[in-house]
């Protein structure tokens, strides 16, 4: 049977999203940063300018509105003034290169972009940026040749222009995934869709109005987008963490004591070793959310010793939003994605889609009422992955008796070794467990006798005595046996894909055209 989580009462409404705050207290603070804060009275108003402003331009609903913005507070007024005007929001990863920018903007169609004025060498750079229909609306200054300004768009008086709410089936976003396997696909999400992922999260983290979320990573990815809007459907705060060094999010921490925070496994390992935290940074929290990447078990133990609790692991897709967390009340496994949480069923199949039994590895099938109603007029790659009411994940992992999920690597990653397969994610565990070890990618490589070997990738931490290539092997046996790399490679600097993920596809690409750079160890 598949594993289910709790009934949910109905989706969130995007189009009203700011309700419970408006109802409590208008006047008290919704959202902050370090330099800016607003209201949420004030966050309503601007953004509903915003979005009568935005119907002035000439844009109407339906029209896909492409963002090249880093976490701000007029990214997020943005986000809602698309939802009350049944504009598609349509993220762009925002360290996108002007190619990248160029294949969104194509696939997606959009009318506009609205893009910081940092990014003018790459509007420059553009096909596409320049022709827009609508054009360019910059972001704090001047992205080239003139235009027209966001912080205009949200302070000028619109005049009497009417806001038609979309229906709840209508498009709202465009969230392009990283690509890693081809050219990035376009996953749509209606106001419904996004409305159920909204109020699961909202259960799933047990938010309240007294909770303050640190969403301490991109707002232009589902995650810190989905924790904003989770936060404001209950009348919680927003910290937006402009960017996610210690930096920027320690002082968050000392300055607003958010209650819930959320940060990717590589920015949270820098912050828990910068050398100015302390426990009492982290007394305010009461969950530590790390997903996205493989968490580490020396990341593990390390905030653990620090803060006093476990991190909470969680999963999910940019397809269907967070679909399992362990539960913040409750039990947190060490080393476990957690159980579905309100909203999601889980079934973990084999090849033949019969569920296997608990502690046997599987593919991850999707049950929710958040999922994506397709990629971006590619109803082929839809097909693929939507199945009778079910979302083939692609993922593997296995369940154990109680309905706790571990997570074992995509099945496209495993590496065939032997005849046994062997999870790359696994492997890079025991080799980021190592004090000398700063980033890690393990890939397989193709090998007449064995079928593929394993291959780790690794930069080192500074300051640290540099191992062996076999100092990391014995390491790593230690702990995973036969799983062990059969190879080392230093790299001075890791491959990142654009959501700043080790991107595996480009490790695998140096391998498989045999470049060897300085320092390979066999």
């Amino acid at each position: 049977m598949p594993i289910e989580g709790l009934t949910l009462a109905g989706p969130a409404d995007l189009r009203a999203l700011l309700q419970a705050g408006l109802g409590d207290d208008p006047d008290a603070v919704a959202i902050v940063s370090a330099d800016e804060q607003m209201s949420w009275r004030a966050l309503d108003d601007a953004s509903t300018r915003l979005a009568a402003n935005y119907l002035a331009l000439g844009l109407a609903a339906g029209d896909r509105v492409a963002s090249l913005v880093p976490n701000r507070l007029a990214l997020v007024v943005h986000y809602l003034a698309c939802f009350k005007t049944g504009l598609v929001t349509t993220p762009l990863n925002y360290r996108y290169t002007a190619p990248e920018i160029d294949h969104a903007l194509s696939v997606s169609g959009a009318a506009a972009l609205v893009a910081h004025a940092e990014r003018a060498d790459d509007l420059a750079a553009s096909r596409f940026a320049g022709d827009l229909s609508i054009g360019v609306v910059t972001v704090e200054g001047d992205a080239g040749g003139g235009g027209v300004h966001l912080e205009t768009l949200v302070s000028d008086d619109p005049g009497p222009v009417a806001l038609t709410p979309a229906p709840h089936d209508a498009p709202a976003a465009i969230f392009f995934t990283s690509g890693s396997t081809g050219p990035a696909k376009g996953v749509t999400h209606s106001l419904e869709t996004l409305g159920w992922m909204t109020a699961s999260a909202a259960a799933a983290f047990e938010l309240t109005a007294g909770d303050r979320f640190l969403p301490a990573s991109s707002m232009s990815h589902i995650g810190s987008f989905l924790w904003a809007l989770a936060s404001f459907s209950v009348g919680g705060r927003v910290i937006v963490a402009r960017t996610f060094d210690a930096g920027e999010v320690l002082p968050l921490l000392r300055a607003h004591h958010p209650t819930v925070m959320a940060m990717i496994p590589a920015a949270l390992t820098a912050l828990v070793r910068d050398h100015g935290v302390s426990a009492d940074d982290f007394a305010s929290l009461r969950v530590c959310r790390a997903g996205s990447d493989t968490v580490a078990l020396e990341l593990e133990r390390e905030f653990a010793a620090l803060a006093g609790f476990l991190i909470d692991e969680g999963y999910g897709m940019t397809e269907v939003g967070l679909a399992t967390l362990n539960p913040p009340s409750g039990e947190i496994r060490m080393g476990s994605i957690g159980q579905p949480i309100a909203g999601f069923a889980v079934s973990v199949r084999d090849d033949d889609h019969a569920e296997v039994a608990p502690g046997t590895v599987g593919r991850v099938w999707i049950r929710t009422r958040s999922r994506t109603v397709g990629y971006w007029e590619n109803p082929e790659a839809s097909a693929e992955i939507l199945r009778d009411g079910w979302l083939d994940s692609g993922d593997l992992a296995h369940a154990d008796d109680d309905g706790y999920l571990w997570f074992y690597g995509r099945k496209k990653q495993i590496i065939v070794h032997d005849g046994s397969n062997i999870s790359p994610t696994e492997v890079e565990g025991a080799l980021a467990d190592h004090p000398a070890v700063a980033l890690v990618g393990v890939v397989g490589i193709h090998d007449e006798v064995h079928g593929e070997n394993v291959r780790a990738y690794v930069t080192l931490e500074e300051g640290v005595a540099r191992p062996t290539a076999q100092d990391l092997i014995e390491h790593a046996r230690a702990t995973i046996g036969y799983k062990a790399p059969e190879e080392v490679v230093f790299l001075g600097e890791m491959p990142l894909n654009p959501t700043g993920k080790v991107d595996r596809a480009t490790l695998k690409r140096i391998a498989e055209d045999h470049l060897h750079p300085h320092g390979l160890e066999r």
